[in-house]
């Protein structure tokens, strides 16, 4: 019988860190698996290498689910992101190893492609509405047909999806947390601002987005909402703090503009609520932070139940691995509904030389088996993990907010 015999965490930096789980079966096949979590990177590989990796030596690689259930059901202690980072690792590299023993792309095993490709969206960002827009001219130049548009907001320095926050590659490191500041209502009066200006030089055929990144209250959010309705948002993203569902039932009576939300959950009960009660449209999870194929998976079959389409979290800190896993998934279930994509530095794409493509606004995760993603030891053990956090967020009178 053929069984695991080695389960390695790999940790590299090629301009951000990762972390990787190789799984080696007796047979000398291997496959990857995502675990990167931005900023506690050394918590998900503590996780896998001294708790996860010993119990999987000796077991069936093809018993996926059985596996997931023992690694999600068998500890005392569930959920949380650190413990489904590590279990998605675990459930995409033997996914992997699957398509590869078959001679099959992932999404083959998963029932087969239901489209031709992931419609996909880029970012855009400026200091400046104008300076976004032009830099949206440019993404759609490379074939995008849907742009997420983030500004600067007058009277604050660096604020998410602008400034050294966004950064590529080796700019991006600190040790101790960047401090950005934040006032919603400098940002509720500015940001239509920014649409109307998008919408009117774009066209109407392109797709807009727009991320809050969780910064308002419920009774802002619906404000905003509402004042973005007339730019026909494709969606409105994290308005409010994720973790309770109740107060998007006034963004929702408010507005029709579409809402989505996710990135940070990792289990189907942290959705659930927000499924049943239709609060949303669009599913933000990622494979990587969500328990992995098999268990996203089920979310958005659960998903589609209520008409919510996914919208797979696609930023540069979810590896190739982890990105690849989310095409092939994003490819074969019905009710999917946009792929973020952030794109990749070269140091990245040449460690992970990854086989998904683009082309004309949609993404394809390639037809290589398993999840068409390598991965270079030696690149990797030439750029090792160093410290890096996400910013915080502080209000002008300096008091912690939501970042």
């Amino acid at each position: 019988m053929t069984v695991i015999t080695s389960a390695e965490v790999l940790v590299s930096r090629p301009g951000r860190n990762f972390v990787t789980l190789r799984i080696t079966t007796s047979d000398g096949v291997t496959g990857l698996g995502d675990a990167t979590l931005n900023g506690r990177e050394l918590a998900v590989a503590s996780y896998l290498s001294d708790h996860v990796a010993p119990l999987l030596i000796g077991l069936d690689p093809h018993r996926i689910e059985d596996t997931w259930q023992y690694l999600y059901r068998g500890p005392y202690w569930r959920r949380g992101p650190v413990t489904m980072a590590s279990i998605a690792a675990v459930d995409t590299a033997l996914w992997d190893i699957k398509g590869k023993v078959a001679g099959l792309p992932v999404y083959q095993l998963l029932g087969g492609a239901s489209r031709t490709g992931c419609l996909a969206y880029g970012h855009a960002h400026g200091a400046t509405p104008q300076e976004t827009v032009e830099a949206a001219h440019a993404v759609l130049a490379r074939g995008f047909r849907a742009v997420r548009l983030q500004s600067g907001v007058p009277g604050l320095g660096d604020i998410y999806g602008v400034g050294a926050s966004t950064l590529p590659g080796d700019e991006v490191r600190w040790s101790r947390p960047l401090e950005e500041q934040w006032d919603s209502s400098k940002y509720l009066r500015f940001v239509p601002s920014l649409f109307e200006l998008g919408r009117a030089e774009l066209g109407e055929d392109v797709h807009l987005l727009h991320d809050v990144h969780h910064r308002l209250s419920p009774i802002e959010a619906a404000r905003l909402a509402v004042d973005l309705e007339p730019y026909r948002l494709f969606w409105l993203e994290d308005v409010t703090p994720a973790e309770d569902p109740a107060v998007l039932r006034r963004v929702r009576a408010a507005s029709t503009t579409p809402l989505a939300i996710g990135e940070v959950f990792n289990s189907v009960f942290d959705i659930k609520p927000m499924l049943e009660e239709r609060l949303i449209d669009y599913v933000r999870m990622a494979v990587t932070h969500g328990g992995g194929i098999s268990a996203v998976r089920k979310i958005l079959d659960f998903a589609s139940m209520f008409n919510a389409r996914s919208g797979m979290h696609g930023p540069e800190d979810i590896s190739p691995v982890g990105f690849a896993a989310s095409l092939h998934l994003g490819l074969a279930v019905h009710n999917f509904g946009i792929q973020e994509f952030a794109g990749y530095t070269d140091e990245t794409l040449a460690l992970f030389q990854p086989g998904f493509t683009f082309d004309d606004g949609y993404l394809h995760p390639g037809e290589a088996p398993g999840l068409g993603v390598s991965y270079d030891d030696t690149i990797g053990e030439a750029h090792p993990y160093e410290a890096n956090y996400l910013p915080v967020n502080r209000l002008l009178d300096g008091s912690v907010h939501d970042w």
